[in-house]
């Protein structure tokens, strides 16, 4: 099999880019992608390691991101598996990007820039949640703001709730195959159904 392996090869494989393409990318927050980006609750958040890549979902009850500046969001680490994968990598690396999605809609909003951590206690009490606070908080400065088109959800009828598989794993599923069956798969299901929701947060 032959790989490409220049960008000169690769650029000649494809046509010039759209003057939308280009044009449609802020360098702040804008009326229109702030109005799209405080309307996602979810998002999935990409960085870079000294073991690769990660990217990983982010959800909440409300906007996903909070603003400080017109150049400036955060946003709350949540519990989780407590992996920390994106907190090691953004502690090395700052570089970050996170794609904004609203169920039914057929855009998608991306966003590039530089993050880093914090403890900072007036940041952590602004995400105040059923009386509990974030361990941490990601502050995300804005490099580039830009909508990509509809053309991968329509392709895979992402938000038509008939066309959603029915016999996909669950996740006791994936974890009984990966411990060899120590961890019951029904069990875990059974189980996750009620611990799952009791800490969101």
């Amino acid at each position: 099999m032959d790989y490409i392996t220049s960008i000169n090869a690769l650029e000649a494989l494809y046509p010039e880019p759209s003057v939308n393409a280009t044009r449609k990318v802020a360098y702040q927050l804008t009326p229109a992608y702030r109005k799209w980006i405080m309307a996602a609750r979810y998002c999935v958040i990409a960085t870079v390691g000294p073991e690769g890549t990660d990217a990983s979902p982010r959800g909440d009850i409300g906007p996903v991101v909070s603003e400080i500046d017109e150049h400036t969001l955060a946003m709350p680490d949540w519990p989780g598996n407590n992996r920390i994968d994106t907190l090691r990598n953004l502690v090395g690396d700052p570089r970050i990007a996170l794609m904004f999605m609203i169920p039914g809609q057929g855009a998608v909003v991306r966003l590039n820039g530089q993050a880093r951590i914090t403890t900072d206690e007036t940041l952590r009490q602004r995400f105040e949640t059923k009386g509990k606070l974030p361990r941490t908080v990601i502050v995300i400065k804005i490099n580039e703001i830009y909508a990509h088109c509809s053309r991968a959800n329509i392709r895979s009828d992402l938000w038509n709730p008939d066309n959603r598989p029915t016999e996909a794993p669950t996740m006791g599923d994936m974890l009984a195959e990966a411990t060899g069956g120590e961890i019951q798969a029904e069990a875990y299901n059974q189980d996750w159904a009620i611990r799952g929701p009791q800490k969101l947060w």
